[in-house]
Order: structure tokens, then sequence, then C-alpha cells
């Protein structure tokens, strides 16, 4: 008896829920709104099941997408992705790599619902228009339009990533190093003099509430004087398939991950609302 197509696909379906939604939790609860679905239809008659599938997928995070738009924005402070604990493997497949990536995901955040499914679909999973359309409900026509706006205002707006992993880990471990020790000098050399800092609290956990722009500025928040050195710890792991960091104040867990460019830090990317940190000691499944 052959593998269940939903159970095969499984990991990619999961893929682009989540870079659709930017939230495990979201991209989960389509997929077992998915499930259901399947369950109902007799698997015979379908032509193309993995099509099929990621039509469902993309439908109802589609759906998704837009029920949360009003929970996003009363969001406290500003909204970043759900990390996600990946293997170095994931770092192998680059153009997945960079679709997931903290960076990304919060750029594609700043599209519509459907401009978003159609890059996704279309840039990190080369699915034809004909299949786009059919998945979000117009033409192959329209969906050509769409994904050249889409294409522009993501290269508007993703930062320049010109590094290989291994000099983004060098730098990385460099600037957990002075984070940990509290050494602003350290701190600003590791960094760009234009970093912007952006961290994710959710009115749960201290953050600060808009984006914390230059070295300086950047380099006084990371190194708070109240800080009590014993009670920190920092820890290199791969999250969305990048080298990032893990730290933990007085056993509280906070995400980084940031950009480099130039052998320096432009952005930081900081996540400590504790409902987005579940899923920091199992890894996640990706897939194309």
């Amino acid at each position: 008896m052959s593998e269940d197509p939903f159970v095969v696909h499984r990991s990619l379906l999961f893929t682009v829920a989540y870079e659709m939604l930017g939230s495990a939790a979201d991209a989960e609860d389509v997929l077992q709104d998915a499930w259901l679905r399947w369950a109902d239809v007799d698997a015979s008659q379908v032509r193309d099941p993995r099509a099929y599938l990621v039509r469902v997928v993309t439908r109802q995070a589609l759906n998704r997408l837009r029920t949360v738009a009003r929970r996003r924005e009363d969001y406290v402070g500003e909204w970043l992705p759900e990390p996600l604990l990946t293997s170095p493997d994931v770092a192998e497949d680059v153009e997945l790599a960079e679709s997931v990536s903290i960076a990304m995901l919060t750029v594609l955040e700043t599209l519509g619902p459907t401009e978003r499914a159609v890059f996704v679909l279309r840039e990190v999973f080369d699915m034809p228009y004909g299949e786009i359309g059919e998945a979000v409900g117009k033409s192959a026509a329209a969906v050509r339009q769409i994904i050249r706006r889409a294409r522009e205002h993501v290269a508007a707006r993703r930062p320049r990533v010109r590094v290989s992993r291994s000099e983004q880990q060098a730098v990385l471990e460099r600037f957990l190093a002075a984070v940990r020790t509290g050494r602003l000098q350290e701190l600003m050399e590791v960094m760009a003099p234009d970093v912007v800092l952006v961290a994710d609290g959710g009115g749960v956990a201290a953050a600060a509430l808009a984006p914390v722009h230059g070295a300086e500025r950047v380099a006084a928040v990371l190194a708070r004087a109240d800080r009590a050195p014993e009670a920190f710890e920092t820890a290199t792991v791969w999250l969305n398939g990048a080298p990032a960091g893990r730290f933990e104040i007085d056993g509280e867990p906070t995400a980084v991950s940031v950009v480099v460019d130039g052998g320096r830090i432009t952005h930081v990317y900081l996540m400590r609302n504790p409902r987005k940190l579940t899923r920091l000691n199992a890894q996640a499944d990706l897939a194309r």
C-alpha cells in the first residue's frame, strides 16, 4: 500500500504555509484544516496530489492571513516571525534558506496576502502561473502582473547579503561574545554604523517597541548595565536555515538572527515573545 500523499508532502506543505504566515503555530493549524479536507476527497480522482494539496494549503493559508491581519495590526510593538530550529542541511538549498530567513519573512510581511502567496509559490516553489492562479483565484495573466509588482517590492526592501555561511557564523560568534561580556566597544566594532535592531516582545517580554537605529544605540540596548553576567548565557544555533544565536536571560530564552554584509552586522532581529519561542528545541522539517 502506497503512502498517503499528504504524509509524503507534509514537509513541503508546512513550508508553504509557514512562508505565507511567518508563524509555525498558524501553519500547523492550516495543515490540520487541509488534512481534514483531504480526508474527504477521493484521492484516486486527483491527477496530481502534490499540486492539489499545495492549492488547498495556499487557500487555507490565505484565509488565515486575512484573519490574523487585524491581530497583527493590534500587536504590541514590532511583529517578527516565529523562529524555527533547523538543521545545517537547510542552508545547502540556498534559495530555500534565503526564503525562510527571518529577514525575508519580515519583508514578506509587508506584502498583501495575495501578493505574498503568489511570490512564495513562484519564487520559492517555482509553480507554473496557471497553477498559482488556480490556488489564489486569479488568471495566469493577473498572476504575472502580481509577481512583477511583488518582486519589485521585495527587492526594494530585502537586506543585502553577500557573505558565506562560514563568514556569517564567524561574525555572529564575535557578536555573541561581545553581548555576553557586555563590551560596548567590541559590539560597536562588529556592527555597521547604520545597523538596525528590531525586537519582538509582543507586550509579554521586555523589548524595544520601535526599531533602534545606529551602532551606538543598538550596542547600548544589547549591553545593558543592569544584567548579571552569571544569569546570561549565549549559544550558536541554526535558525531558519542560517547561523543564529540563542540567549538565556535568567532562564528565559531569546532568539537572535542577524544579517551580515561586508564583515559587519547590518540588521539584528531579537525574538523575545515566549509564545513564539516554543520550537527552539525540536528541528522543523522544511522542504521544497
